[in-house]
């Protein structure tokens, strides 16, 4: 690693430079996985112990071909709540298990039936703004974290929080332009930790989180419990993972130069991420996906060794036993992870450009350019559909918008309708 090189996916890093590179992913994911728990109202810990233990899993099962994190699931944090509510955590519970199953068994099915029936449906004309929408959809979301916009208009944008989120932000892109040699792999960690120091400086820093944790301990477990209205109620969320899923597969193929739908297969990857969340809900945690700010990481640093993933996997597990470290990294504050998020999801987006790029789609074609515009304006324009109390919007409903063009054209061509056959 004297020279900025890739580090591939089956490749070893030596510990001294894999330590840093594993601690890298794991501020990455940090602050968004332990979100989720705290909106359902219980104990982090047990969410990072299950979101590693869930990635060593995933490295096993995909063979250690498919580089990923499993960290908490936002898309089940609206039917849980509900759950939560009315009959308790416990019973939501249940509903995460059957998710993992459904999962399983979808996986099972793709493993008969194949893959290219994507190619079919979603044509890289529509898979490129799918996966772009991974990220854009969530740009909105680190410039809020990252204290630059607000959410209504009588709160003030603190000055202190815009320095701290455009240093952090400006070393992060600077890295990726002067770094070299071992440097430009860390250089979002290195962002990081700027970005900290200057928050230290202006007094934006909170120690309480740290403060109040004792050095051990231990995740608090919890046994499900199981009713038809509460799994119900849940599983539709499963649709939206699952499009997510396929998506952040599709975007790391691209990223990494492998199709990793077909090697270690897309099966393994869904049954992979369906353990992990029956795994979860039996143990008392939240369902678990594949993160996109970690694929982000890989985006910019050209690291796609699993064995950093596994890495970060194990810090995961250590920091859900020691209050004191997961403490620590609470206290970052919000415009740091805003920063670095900004630049992460930008990066997710451009690989959704780079895949239409790469296919060389002919938006001379009038199929390719009315595809492509419609997901991106359902994607970004707030639209939504609701089935239940699951709401299907942004990249979700522009993955269904995307299907449904693909199958009309696809149907439309074995019969050779469209104008393209004049």
């Amino acid at each position: 690693m004297s020279e900025r090189r890739i580090i591939k996916v089956d490749e070893r890093v030596p510990l001294q430079k894999g330590i840093p590179l594993s601690i890298q992913h794991t501020f990455a994911m940090f602050s968004a996985s332990v979100l989720v728990p705290y909106i359902l109202g219980i104990s982090p810990a047990i969410a990072l112990l299950m979101n590693g233990i869930g990635t060593l899993l995933f490295i096993f099962i995909t063979k250690g071909k498919s580089p990923a994190y499993l960290g908490s699931s936002f898309a089940f944090i609206s039917p849980a709540l509900l759950v939560i509510k009315n009959m308790g955590y416990e019973y939501a519970l249940g509903g995460f298990i059957v998710t993992g199953i459904i999962f399983m068994i979808v996986a099972f099915i793709v493993k008969f039936v194949g893959v290219k029936w994507i190619d079919a449906i979603l044509p890289p004309a529509a898979m490129g703004p799918v996966v772009a929408l991974i990220g854009l959809e969530l740009a909105k979301n680190a410039a809020e974290n990252g204290g630059i916009v607000t959410t209504d208009t009588y709160t003030k944008i603190d000055p202190h929080y815009v320095i701290v989120f455009l240093v952090t932000l400006g070393f992060a892109v600077i890295g990726q332009v002067l770094y070299r040699g071992f440097a430009s792999a860390i250089a979002i960690l290195i962002a990081i930790i700027i970005g900290y120091v200057v928050a230290l400086f202006l007094g934006i820093v909170d120690f309480t989180p740290c403060l109040t944790q004792s050095w051990l301990a231990l995740p608090n477990f919890a046994a499900p419990k199981f009713n038809m209205q509460a799994i119900l109620i849940i599983v539709p969320a499963s649709l939206v993972v699952i499009s997510e899923h396929i998506g952040h597969q599709v975007v790391t193929s691209e990223i990494i130069g492998q199709d990793l739908l077909k090697d270690p297969g897309l099966h393994r990857t869904l049954f992979s991420d369906g353990l992990s969340t029956t795994l979860s809900g039996l143990c008392g945690s939240v369902p678990t996906t594949t993160y996109g700010e970690n694929i982000g990481v890989m985006a910019i640093t050209k690291v796609y060794s699993v064995w950093v993933i596994g890495g970060a996997a194990v810090f995961s597990i250590l920091l859900s036993f020691i209050g004191k470290a997961s403490g620590l990294i609470e206290t970052i504050p919000a415009p740091v992870m805003g920063g670095i998020s900004f630049l992460l999801y930008g990066m997710i987006g451009a690989s959704g450009i780079r895949l239409m790029v790469d296919a060389k789609v002919d938006y001379s074609k009038a199929r390719n350019l009315a595809m492509t515009s419609v997901i991106f304006v359902t994607g970004l324009s707030g639209a939504f559909i609701k089935i239940g109390t699951v709401e299907l919007t942004g990249m979700s409903l522009s993955a269904l918008v995307g299907m449904a063009m693909g199958l009309v054209f696809y149907i439309l061509d074995r019969f050779h309708l469209t104008n393209d056959y004049e």
